[in-house]
């Protein structure tokens, strides 16, 4: 019997953050003629294709298809712990439907399973069918080698068996040249305050770590060149990144909210260099007094900036801007609820990147060469801070005050030095040439890819 063409059935974990990277690396592969068949939740698929605004190319190799993830309707998707825990349960049944439905309904029987690392559930349905898998994660390698150490953890000491750090402001490092370590920031301690949501973050990361050992590959959206102690912690990992927005079909990003392309006309009219770029992803959410001091602070900078402003990114139903802060600012400042950032990084105009530094956003700037001023929130955040401001050297960290506000004194103060300073920018744009090497033909993250393309194709 013929075989059909490979046909890859990718699931990334229901955020935003990793929703964007499957994505970047469903397209990759559908250029290189695979089929793809991604799989969102219901409510993130329906997110996905809104925002899209057309469908997508039928005739094409990308297919988007959706599963349900357990949660009521009107239920918060932003409790992250909660979400896990019910898509885990949910998912097992939900995979099996969808995958006998798939191979009912096609000519190319599913050949392999993407999932991501973080939902390690979905790689044991497909093992149990006896289907290849590939587990793919999105973040820093170094994050997830930290995630794989935690038996080594607990016999140095570090944290219990339960993952309860046992000294709790001791930094620590795991190899010179990767970033120090808070036992308080380690990621199931982040993602959500109520102790139980951390035992239940903490026992999923352990299973999940055996998958790790039990897929045919494990890939990451990073290169040697930025990691190269990170990939030596965990050599099994292979890097294919960081992915490069340009290879994006048409706009379908994986964005859950429509991009207001209109501050990409508002970036041509400042001049190059100029321009503070404030942005904090899809999750970050602040009090109406941070909030607030983050406006004057963008204000006193006496800046041109464009600032990302979602719906929800505060608590409470208002943004309440300072008073008269609107007249103020004025011409100086474009406010929209969600941008095409991959075109804002790559703009002549910004000078700066003020950043919750997740991975995406980490990559998306290392790539077009900006620097940044760290402003972590949670998860893998405060690694790549470190990875930014105490390794590669390309940005700064904000510091609180005692009442752990981040006054506009101290935004004003790191944006001068940022930008006064010629050292950061030069050296993000030697990163930037590096990755671009990595992803170019020939490059470290190039021939990985290649290698498993041929491998899907074998």
């Amino acid at each position: 019997m013929e075989m059909g063409k490979p046909h890859v059935l990718v699931i990334p974990y229901p955020a935003q953050g990793h929703v964007i990277p499957f994505m970047e690396l469903s397209q990759n592969l559908a250029k290189q003629g695979i089929k793809i068949s991604f799989v969102n939740t219901v409510f993130n698929h329906n997110r996905v294709v809104d925002a899209f605004g057309e469908k997508v190319d039928e005739n094409g190799l990308l297919h988007l298809l959706s599963v349900p993830d357990g949660l009521e309707d009107g239920e918060d998707r932003n409790q992250l712990g909660k979400l896990a825990e019910r898509f885990c349960q949910v998912m097992p049944t939900q995979l099996k439907e969808l995958i006998h439905k798939v191979n009912g309904s096609d000519d190319d029987k599913i050949s392999c399973v993407l999932a991501d690392i973080n939902l390690g559930v979905a790689l044991d349905v497909a093992a149990e069918l006896g289907i290849p898998t590939v587990g793919f994660w999105s973040a820093s390698v170094f994050q997830l080698a930290v995630l794989l150490s935690i038996p080594k953890l607990i016999d140095d000491g570090l944290i219990d068996e339960n993952g309860t750090p046992l000294m709790k402001h001791k930094m620590f490092q795991m190899s010179p040249m990767t970033p120090s370590i808070n036992p308080m920031n380690l990621l199931w301690l982040n993602i959500d305050d109520s102790p139980s949501t951390q035992k239940i973050v903490f026992d999923i990361i352990l299973r999940n770590n055996k998958v790790v050992e039990t897929t045919d590959w494990v890939l990451c959206n990073s290169s040697l060149e930025l990691e190269p102690q990170g990939f030596n912690l965990v050599p099994k990992v292979l890097p294919i990144g960081p992915f490069l927005a340009t290879n994006r079909i048409g706009n379908l990003s994986g964005n859950f909210w429509p991009e207001d392309s209109t501050c990409l006309q508002w970036l041509d009219q400042q001049s190059p260099g100029s321009v503070i770029y404030v942005a904090f992803g899809s999750l970050t959410v602040f009090d109406q007094i941070q909030f607030q001091e983050l406006a004057l602070g963008l204000e006193i900078t006496e800046r041109p900036f464009l600032w990302v402003v979602r719906e929800d990114i505060t608590k409470g139903k208002h943004h309440n801007y300072p008073k008269g802060f609107n007249e103020r600012v004025g011409n100086q400042c474009k406010i929209v609820s969600w941008a095409p950032q991959a075109a804002v990084l790559g703009h002549s105009s910004i000078a700066c990147f003020i950043s919750h530094c997740g991975w995406n956003s980490t990559m998306e700037g290392v790539s077009n060469g900006v620097p940044f001023l760290c402003w972590p929130y949670f998860a893998d955040q405060f690694l790549n801070e470190s990875y930014i401001s105490d390794i590669w050297k390309i940005g700064l960290k904000l510091q609180k005050d005692e009442g752990g506000i981040i006054r506009k004194e101290e935004i004003k103060s790191k944006v001068e030095q940022l930008v006064g300073d010629g050292n950061f920018k030069t050296r993000a744009i030697e990163l930037k040439q590096m990755v671009t090497r990595a992803v170019g033909d020939g490059g470290s993250s190039d021939k990985v890819f290649k290698n498993f393309v041929q491998w899907l194709k074998s």
